[in-house]
């Protein structure tokens, strides 16, 4: 461990910065030389925050005109209304998309877009393992069999110089996912799939208008699909949306969120014969989207700004590393500020320890994701009646062996910790008061690890 020397000049500034503090007071010092004064929340002394953070959602009178102006119209569904549609309109110019389909969750998103890839008993897709579980769900609803590359540590995203091998004869898509709002490795994921002529749906549900390159994600695969859940940056309850600058995909996205119809059939047609359910978004849900979406650039900025400084701050602890971004992100939607924990450089304490002193603080933190492929309801599809029957038992079991990701796990059982986004709408001082109190737990880490 190297000794930091301390020179006269250095020693008499902190000294004359002490005597400052005790002659007006510690409230009027830097949050980073109070934490040197103050103890633990944890152990007894006084919380870093005790305001409250931001609330979510946002609500105001945009919501109030946009959803009463539907319910006093009566035209409560999309069919022959024109709320959904002209949020679909809004929302592909925000994206810089050739087309926008509103779906009923993020979810029936990514649903859609695999049934308009016909996707289905015998094909593979890629997926990480770092993600929530509807990423998995909507392969295995399909019967598909669900393919895990592991995970890059540093940025938390799938590691695409792992998705070649992965890849085999009954491959049919890759499902990257644009983890806490950052962009995964485009470029590098583009590479791999354009060279194997696969398509590439973004699973971008927690990243709107993240950027890589100045160009929106969701715009770089055959579609991206977007998520509207209540804790979402743009949020209407439950909702979703596709984007694809592919007309003719839009078209058969279209057709498999609406029954297996077209835009322009007769409500009581049959569908065109390809596989259908309903999958559409209410026109209550995209009258609060419209007005969400008068805020969404302001919260944009204020996310950005204060995960910057934010960063900036926690780099300079030791044992605490934000996760990285590409050198191609030019956005990050901060869905999730993430970041890594290393207890060797907090006396060994453990992270849920970590996690309990910085919650005392009044800090709200959380580790996340579980490890996926170690999970029941993974495994158990090994053992599948419907995928033995598909795929033959010695194909389930070897499945089963590979689906191993070792990177993932350290990750999600030692290492990685979150904040929300709503935390980064706050101003500059509360990102001051989360780095004062992890400065505060390192400084007593040992008496901490002791608890």
């Amino acid at each position: 461990m190297t000794t930091k020397k301390i020179n006269r000049r250095s020693f008499l500034k902190s000294s004359s910065m002490i005597g400052m503090g005790a002659a007006i007071g510690l409230s009027g010092l830097p949050y980073s030389m109070q934490s040197q004064t103050r103890r633990s929340a944890i152990l007894g002394g006084k919380r870093s925050f005790n305001g409250t953070w931001h609330g979510w959602p946002v609500v105001g009178t945009p919501e109030e005109e946009e959803l009463l102006k539907v319910l006093r119209s009566g035209k409560w569904c999309r069919l022959g209304s024109p709320t959904a549609p002209r949020f679909e309109d809004e929302y592909r110019k925000m994206t810089g998309s050739g087309h926008a389909l509103a779906t009923s969750s993020g979810t029936t998103a990514l649903t859609t877009m695999l049934g308009a890839l016909d996707i289905g008993p015998g094909d593979e897709v890629i997926l990480p393992p770092y993600t929530f579980i509807a990423t998995y769900n909507v392969i295995v609803q399909n019967f598909a069999l669900p393919i895990f590359v592991d995970t890059d540590i540093e940025s938390f995203q799938i590691d695409a110089s792992k998705i070649e091998s992965a890849i085999t004869s009954q491959t049919r898509a890759l499902m990257p996912v644009h983890i806490g709002g950052s962009p995964f490795d485009v470029d590098a994921v583009m590479k791999v799939a354009s060279k194997y002529n696969l398509p590439v749906i973004e699973d971008a549900c927690q990243a709107h208008f993240a950027e890589w390159k100045g160009k929106k994600v969701g715009n770089f695969g055959l579609g991206g699909a977007f998520s509207f859940q209540a804790s979402k940056n743009l949020n209407s309850g439950e909702g979703g949306a596709v984007i694809t600058n592919d007309e003719d995909f839009y078209n058969k996205c279209y057709s498999f969120h609406h029954q297996g119809q077209s835009a322009d059939a007769a409500s009581l047609e049959p569908g065109t014969g390809t596989r259908g359910s309903n999958l559409r978004m209410t026109e209550f849900q995209a009258a609060i989207l419209l007005a969400q979406m008068t805020r969404i650039s302001e919260q944009i900025k204020q996310r950005s700004e204060n995960a910057a400084y934010l960063s900036e701050l926690l780099s300079e602890i030791p044992g605490i590393k934000p996760a990285k971004l590409y050198e191609g992100t030019t956005r990050s939607a901060f869905h999730l500020y993430m970041f890594r924990y290393n207890k060797k450089a907090f006396a060994g304490m453990d992270r849920s320890t970590f996690v309990r002193a910085l919650n005392a603080e009044g800090i709200p933190c959380s580790t996340g994701y579980t490890s996926m492929t170690k999970e029941p309801y993974v495994h158990n599809l090994s053992k599948n009646k419907h995928y033995l029957k598909i795929y033959g038992e010695r194909r389930m079991k070897q499945w089963l062996e590979q689906i191993a990701c070792p990177v993932n796990d350290k990750l999600c059982e030692e290492e990685a910790l979150w904040f929300t986004q709503t935390m980064l709408l706050g101003d500059r001082k509360n990102m001051d008061m989360i780095a004062d109190a992890i400065r505060k737990i390192s400084r007593e880490a040992k008496a901490i690890s002791k608890l």
